[in-house]
């Protein structure tokens, strides 16, 4: 009997820092549970009581589990009590190392967020820039679209949420929107500046095989569709077009590429286009007034 759909994992990422050691850990861990559907909610630059609490209420609702690299002993000290209050299963990835190497060299830790990166005006971007993109992931936060740097465009499966959070890293403020089949574009892409969106396609028959090798993993409860070779073409035909009406959108093709890659493609291009009287990163807000005022 074929399952409906895999198992399935909500993991809260915490951090009070940017949390790129926990995402490390986690990417390496997820890596051995490859039937496993994973939903990860990333939560950098905790520091508040009312933080912890507001994220220790969703995990219990989600049932799921919390990871975290916090380094300030009182937040941690809270989150770790939460987490036993209400069952919740949680994993400290720094606590008991500190604490074994405090012990073992008989010398206190910094104890100071984002040690590893150095604590200055970029390390609180990258903090404020992940955040975003979190809030700003498959079309959501659509009223705030104008206050990215980066705009991804796409159909289902060409690696948007993962590219964004990558970039998000180095302190871009990243949205990402899906192109859907037949459904117009929503009236905020036309709205903000051209200048920041990118358009991410992929080969029709690499498409597919990322698409069958998913419906395969949940079971078959997507539609057939979803994976039909003339849907599929269909899909990424409809998606150029929408990318060429108006202002055309540069495209940035995935195939066989890396995250990196791509990464390194859609910031080139964003580069480019800042010649043009793009900002900075983390300046998107500045932009739009610049925009209104012209």
């Amino acid at each position: 009997m074929v399952e409906s759909s895999r198992p399935r994992c909500t993991v809260f990422l915490v951090s009070d820092g940017v949390g790129t050691t926990a995402q490390a850990v986690l990417d390496a861990a997820m890596a051995q549970f490859p039937h496993v559907e994973f939903e990860v909610r990333r939560f950098p630059g905790v520091r508040s009581v009312e933080q912890i609490r507001e994220i220790v209420e969703e995990a219990e609702r989600s049932n799921g589990i919390i990871v975290h690299t916090v380094v300030i002993v009182e937040i941690r000290r809270l989150l770790v009590r939460e987490c036993h209050a209400r069952l919740i299963d949680h994993v400290d990835l720094l606590g008991p190392l500190l604490g074994q190497i405090s012990q073992k060299v008989g010398v206190e830790p910094l104890l100071r967020p984002g040690a590893a990166r150095g604590v200055g005006p970029e390390y609180f971007q990258r903090i404020e820039a992940i955040q975003y993109t979190v809030r700003h992931d498959d079309g959501q936060g659509l009223e705030t679209l104008g206050e990215a740097d980066i705009v991804l465009v796409g159909v289902s499966r060409t690696s948007k949420t993962p590219l964004s959070v990558y970039l998000s890293m180095s302190g871009w403020k990243v949205a990402n929107v899906p192109i859907i089949l037949n459904v117009p574009p929503p009236p905020q892409l036309r709205q903000i500046d051209q200048r920041k969106i990118v358009g991410l396609t992929i080969d029709k028959d690499e498409l597919v095989r990322i698409r069958q090798h998913r419906l395969q993993a949940l079971g078959g409860t997507l539609p057939g569709e979803y994976a039909d070779p003339e849907k599929v073409a269909e899909e990424l035909i409809y998606f150029r077009r929408v990318a060429r009406s108006g202002y055309p959108w540069p495209l940035v093709n995935i195939t066989g590429k890396s995250i990196e890659e791509i990464a390194k493609e859609v910031v080139s291009i964003i580069q480019r286009q800042r010649l043009r009287g793009l900002v900075a990163p983390g300046d998107g807000e500045a932009e739009e007034g610049e925009r209104q005022g012209e």
